[in-house]
């Protein structure tokens, strides 16, 4: 007993439209993340990087000795290091 062509085609054409549409969806889903990813990435790695830095520019300019003291040690610490 066979399946009449008409209904074999049918079934094809439903299997490819449920395949774009599985594509679709996934590629939708996909660019969500990367947008998430990318907006988490900004909240939580760049920004805080960005008051570090202010901060340590603010006590820089408050107490100018102990931060060239700090730089000066860290110099010497990452040279010897280096150097090894």
């Amino acid at each position: 007993m066979s399946v009449p062509q008409s209904v074999n085609r049918s079934t094809n054409q439903n299997r490819s439209t449920m395949s774009d549409q599985a594509k679709q969806t996934a590629h939708r889903v996909a660019s969500g993340a990367m947008e998430f990813g990318h907006d988490a990435a900004e909240h939580y790695v760049a920004d805080p990087a960005k008051d570090l830095f202010s901060l340590a520019k603010s006590y820089a300019k408050d107490n100018p000795d102990v931060a060239a003291f700090w730089a000066f040690g860290l110099g010497v610490l990452v040279g010897w290091k280096l150097s090894r």
